[in-house]
């Protein structure tokens, strides 16, 4: 597999197969929407579209970066999102990187959005789409993010390699200035769990697919399972 890694701004055009990476938080925050039970995720390009289409549908679950605003319903914290039950709900996610990466690739015949909660499974589906060319967006600290880098690294190598030690990967990502920042409170929003649950490897056993519906872009569950070897064991 031919892996690109590369920021929001080097994408020049739109990729065959996108992996658009954000540990801290933005993807680890859909992957526990998901597990509450939302059934799909609307990536907003603006804050106020955001809050447009909460107003059309005031059923639907709000979230955004930093403090409580008016309008939204929950922030951008997996911490503070695991106790919200959502299911069946739609939630619709504005954050400062990670919904910018996904909506910079909308184009792509695949788009997977990703962090290292759902490493696993998102290297099992690029190896079940035998994809000879994937293109990991790195979207934090203009494509410098660490713990960005680092996990698409990783399910980089997972998706070539039978095993691969996660532990050094982690550690960048422990390591990195958005955990630090996270960690000291330069960022608002924030649980005091948020680290920790960003760095659980492999906590849900499903991949997450944007596609374009209708006008929007959305992003669903996709369960993958094992290979029938591992599933024997």
């Amino acid at each position: 597999m031919d892996a690109r890694f590369l920021g929001i701004a080097e994408l020049v055009e739109a990729p065959s197969v996108a992996v658009v990476v954000d540990v801290m938080r933005a993807f680890t925050v859909a992957a526990w929407a998901f597990g509450q039970g939302a059934e799909k995720i609307v990536l907003a390009e603006s804050l106020d579209e955001a809050l447009a289409l909460k107003a059309r549908h005031p059923d639907w679950v709000a979230l955004k970066d930093g403090p409580p605003a008016p309008g939204f319903d929950a922030v951008n914290s997996p911490g503070l999102l695991r106790s919200i039950d959502l299911g069946g709900r739609t939630v619709v996610q504005k954050t400062t990187a990670g919904t910018v990466g996904a909506l910079a690739v909308k184009e792509a015949s695949l788009v997977l959005c990703a962090g290292f909660v759902v490493a696993e499974a998102t290297a099992r589906l690029l190896r079940t789409r035998d994809r000879d060319r994937v293109t990991f967006v790195v979207t934090g600290e203009d494509g410098h993010a660490d713990e960005d880098l680092a996990c698409a690294q990783y399910i980089a190598r997972r998706a070539t390699e039978a095993t691969t030690d996660a532990a050094e990967f982690l550690r960048r990502a422990g390591e990195s200035r958005a955990a630090a920042e996270l960690a000291e409170g330069v960022r608002q929003g924030v649980h005091p769990d948020d680290i920790a649950l960003c760095l659980e490897l492999d906590r849900f056993p499903f991949a997450m697919v944007a596609a374009l519906e209708e006008s929007l872009m959305v992003l669903r569950p996709c369960a993958v399972p094992p290979p029938a070897h591992e599933a024997s064991i």
